[in-house]
Order: C-alpha cells, then structure tokens, then sequence
C-alpha cells in the first residue's frame, strides 16, 4: 500500500501529515512555508508512494466556504494539472485548529515551545484532518 498525506493549507504556513505505508497511523510530517509547498510535494511524492492527498477544506460554520477556500481552490487546480497521477480530495477541516490547540495544551506542551513553534499547530492540525478521514472510511 502507499501512504495518504494531508495538507492543511494556510496563507503563510502549511501543515502536513503522512500515514504509514499500511494507513493505519497518521502522524505529523513537518510545516513547511506555503510558498515552498509545490516544491516540496513534488519531492515528497517522488521519494515515497502516495496513493492519494487529502487537504482540509476552509468552511464556516455555516457551511459556507471560507475566505482561504480560494487559495486552496487555486492550489488544488495547479496540482491536478501537473500531478494528475496523486488525487487530491478535499475534507472538511472546520474546527481542527481548535482541536490542535486543545490537543497541544493537553499534551502539556510548553507555553515556551507553542510561542516558537508557530507551525505546530498546522501539523497537528493536518494529522487531525489525515485521522478524520482515515475514521471516514472505516
């Protein structure tokens, strides 16, 4: 089998998460600056199988998009164009921030380390997002 990576997506800063080549654990890949993320991807999926990508999708709590749905939209259509053999789905990503957050804080991680590490947040949040999903399918 080949590993399922998640992108949660952010105007600065994205967060990814990567299952085990079983998918059976998601876990945290790294936060990479949004503007390096194509680059990145592109080398990721060429040193390891991907069967497929998952990003988050900015909604409201409306339901209604978000205003980052755009820049994900346009990230998404640039992928598919010059990645056409990984898919890419979209996944619901309302309210994983928070529950990074909360996750962080119950982990006990420092006030000090959360403060430096800006992007840990955005990880965790791609791991939520990547376990929802692998949930989903269940």
């Amino acid at each position: 089998m080949a590993r399922i990576l998640s992108i949660d997506y952010g105007k600065k800063r994205t967060g990814l998460a990567v299952t085990d080549p079983l998918q059976l654990i998601a876990n945290g890949l790294t936060t990479v600056d949004t503007k390096d993320l194509p680059a990145f991807l592109a080398q990721y999926v060429e040193r390891e199988q991907v069967e497929r990508i998952v990003i988050g999708k900015p909604m409201q709590p409306n339901g209604q998009p978000s205003e980052n749905f755009a820049r994900v939209e346009q990230f998404v259509n640039r992928w598919r164009k010059t990645h056409p053999d990984v898919p890419i789905d979209y996944y619901d990503e309302r309210f994983t921030s928070v529950l990074a957050h909360r996750a962080i804080i119950d982990g006990r991680v420092k006030k000090k380390t959360r403060r430096e590490n800006k992007g840990l947040v955005d990880e965790v949040s791609a791991t939520i997002i990547l376990q929802d999903y692998m949930n989903s399918r269940k």
